[in-house]
């Protein structure tokens, strides 16, 4: 999630506007949850303190659930996205999800597409494909330009493979729910 809260920022940057990424490590244990933030403003960023309430949660490993109270601080108004090829119910987190707007709570299989489309089960670059159809909180361009300067080559192809793929499922999710 590290390097997802840093391409994040850079995607942020190459759309103008200020952001930073940092992490936090809790207990340095081998396995232990590891919290990145990224704050993206259009202004000048003086903050340093973790955020305690955000605007948007992803989520890349939904076992965290039950050892963590992910959802303390997420704003009602919200984004929550997670990746993972379960239903909200299926996870026990439907009640959560149902509070957001509609479209706010997002599911998407980012792990799986890194895999199709990587190899290697990183899941950072799809979450961050799917965060762009979020709500476009940030542009796809941007993401996949953020991408391709972390990953160049054919690693950073692949990533945006699978971010695109992610993009795609966000964006058929919205469609369908505007549809209803």
């Amino acid at each position: 999630m590290v390097t997802a809260a840093e391409m994040l920022s850079v995607a942020a940057f190459l759309e103008g506007r200020h952001a930073q990424a940092f992490p936090s490590f809790g207990s340095e244990r081998t396995g232990a949850p590891v919290v990145a933030f990224c704050r993206i403003a259009d202004r000048e960023i003086r903050l340093r303190e973790p955020i305690l309430e955000p605007d948007c949660l992803i989520v890349q490993d939904p076992t965290l659930f039950k050892a963590v109270d992910v959802f303390a601080g997420l704003k009602s108004d919200g984004y929550l996205l997670v990746n993972t090829n379960r239903s909200f119910v299926d996870l026990h987190i439907d009640q959560i999800a149902r509070r957001l707007p509609a479209g706010h709570a997002v599911a998407v299989p980012a792990t799986e597409l890194a895999l199709k489309h990587v190899g290697r089960p990183v899941p950072n670059a799809a979450l961050l494909g799917a965060f762009a159809a979020l709500g476009e909180l940030v542009h796809f361009a941007s993401v996949q330009q953020a991408i391709e300067k972390t990953f160049p080559g054919k690693i950073g192809a692949a990533n945006v493979a699978a971010a695109s793929e992610a993009y795609e499922i966000v964006m058929a999710q919205e469609r369908a729910a505007a549809a209803v």
